[in-house]
């Protein structure tokens, strides 16, 4: 005769397989985000470096101008980095940001890729001036440096049990006061100033990264269908990635090397 008295135990409940079903969910959800955020941070590295080869030589060339001793910018350097196109590269990703954060929910999923991807594409053009600034090798430094503190950051947001939904207020109020002294300093030219800027910087969007991904997480809900998924996680990876490319700048403003 057959003994049936634990056949119930090796069987997950019901609440047990929807608590499992929303963790996989979730682990699919912040991987779309994180994947996202990582193909746009490849993008704007391409679009960067690509730009830079192409606007300079080492060598001497016709119609170009010397910036370094060992460099000079091409005809294409010259329009790109010289002429109000530079204004242009600079407006640009602004102006698709706030477009794809207003329009998101109209767009489809896949026009709203297009856009994520031309967003990050713009900003490594328009970052890629600090190739002319800054070495290679401090800018790869920087670069990891920020990769990991990123990773730490996020990963803390992710798992911490701890509400840090206060610390939105603070960290805007910060965010402002960051945008607020940049401006004046672009008058007074201050590197004291600036140096606090980038120092600040740091803290501020360290802070956000932590805050940002404990929201981005907080946004998953299991009903949502494959559209509503996928505008999240393309706008968590939005906010991410922001995160990440300005605490990359103020940390190479602090210890980049300058050619």
């Amino acid at each position: 005769m057959a003994d049936y008295r634990n056949y119930g135990a090796g069987v997950p409940s019901a609440g047990s397989r929807a608590d499992a079903s929303i963790d996989q969910g979730l682990r699919s959800y912040m991987l779309s985000v994180y994947n996202y955020m990582a193909a746009g941070l490849a993008i704007t590295g391409v679009a960067a470096y690509g730009l830079f080869m192409l606007a300079t030589s080492t060598t001497p060339v016709d119609g170009g101008a010397q910036v370094r001793p060992d460099l000079w910018l091409t005809p294409l350097g010259i329009t790109v980095f010289t002429s109000p196109l530079r204004w242009v590269l600079m407006l640009a990703p602004l102006a698709l940001v706030f477009f794809l954060s207003f329009r998101v929910h109209k767009m489809s999923l896949g026009a709203a890729q297009a856009t994520f991807w031309s967003y990050a594409a713009l900003v490594g053009l328009s970052l890629s001036t600090i190739f002319l600034v800054f070495t290679q090798e401090s800018i790869v430094q920087v670069f990891f440096v920020t990769a990991a503190s990123f990773g730490a950051l996020s990963l803390f947001g992710y798992t911490t049990k701890r509400d840090i939904s206060g610390w939105g207020s603070f960290l805007f109020m910060g965010l402002i006061g960051i945008i607020l002294a940049m401006i004046v300093n672009i008058f007074l030219q201050s590197s004291a100033l600036g140096f606090a800027v980038s120092a600040i910087g740091v803290l501020v969007f360290a802070g956000l990264t932590a805050y940002d991904t404990q929201r981005i997480k907080e946004m998953y809900y299991e009903g949502d269908g494959a559209l509503v998924m996928g505008r999240k996680a393309l706008m968590g990876a939005l906010s991410l990635y922001l995160n990440f490319i300005n605490m990359f700048m103020f940390l190479l403003q602090l210890f980049g090397n300058r050619e």
